[in-house]
């Protein structure tokens, strides 16, 4: 069987608001037909505070550690909880709902497009696996996280290494198009990760960041060499293409389509309308 081709984007750093108007125009051209499935590959510049579209930015973000720490704050167009974007190299999948490969149900959506993210891990040498909330407890609590960090426990069908989560997803359906993204952690400061949430005191900061050891886990402590992005990067490209069973070709953006891009992540993204919204 003829193996599919997708296009592959990797432009290196880019600003918050780049990165997420750059996903969301793809979304919008593969909803058009313009653009084939994409898989993306990207990090940021400066390291960034990305928070859920639902999330509560005053209630649940330190905007004085976000600005002491020098960091990008974004809200992006997927769900979940605050992403601390740094040591890391973050993915992004755009593929239609219709597609062959693509069940109906999300949590089935993530099964298939995590293969992506299995693979690559194996590549490096890791033995992840799926996670699978196996009691009703767990089931109800990701619906009603206690914590505003990603990182605190793992959702259905994200990476898990000897336990802890070490890989951290998003996915939202627009337009007749799936588009997930998430987080390939490479090293972590958990310390500064802490100090951009809000807590109810400095005790339950502590404890919750003493657990969150337990909870999560970046690639190089699990790992007996440093590796770096460009390491992630080779490995996780061979592992969407095995896992998704495709061919993956570099996209180059049109200059129009940059354009679009840009008009984007200026009239929404560092729109203080859109980061404040919640």
């Amino acid at each position: 069987m003829e193996k599919e081709t997708w296009g592959f984007i990797d432009f290196g750093a880019c600003s918050p608001s780049y990165n997420m108007a750059l996903d969301e125009m793809l979304l919008h051209w593969h909803s058009k037909g313009l653009i084939p499935p994409i898989i993306r590959f990207y990090e940021w510049n400066p390291a960034t505070l990305s928070i859920g579209y639902f999330q509560k930015i005053h209630k649940e973000i330190d905007l004085e550690a976000v600005e002491r720490h020098e960091l990008g704050l974004v809200r992006r167009p997927t769900g979940g909880r605050g992403v601390l974007h740094d040591k890391e190299l973050t993915y992004s999948v755009i593929v239609s709902e219709d597609h062959p490969n693509m069940p109906a149900t999300v949590t089935e959506a993530y099964r298939v497009i995590s293969t992506g993210l299995l693979e690559g891990f194996k590549a490096l040498g890791l033995d992840a696996y799926f996670s699978v909330p196996s009691s009703e407890n767990e089931r109800e609590e990701l619906k009603q996280p206690r914590s505003a960090v990603c990182f605190d426990a793992p959702s259905w069908y994200e990476m898990v290494v000897e336990g802890r989560k070490i890989s951290g997803s998003a996915q939202t359906r627009q337009k007749g198009v799936i588009m997930q993204h998430g987080v390939l952690l490479i090293d972590l400061d958990a310390e500064q990760l802490f100090d951009v949430f809000l807590y109810p005191s400095e005790r339950v900061r502590r404890r919750m960041q003493k657990a969150f050891a337990d909870k999560a886990v970046p690639i190089n402590d699990l790992t007996n060499e440093k590796l770096d992005v460009n390491d992630i990067r080779t490995a996780f490209t061979e592992g969407f293409e095995r896992g998704l069973n495709i061919n993956l070709s570099r996209y180059t953006l049109t200059p129009a389509q940059e354009k679009e891009v840009q008009e984007l992540a200026k009239s929404r993204y560092e729109n203080e309308e859109w980061t404040y919204r919640r």
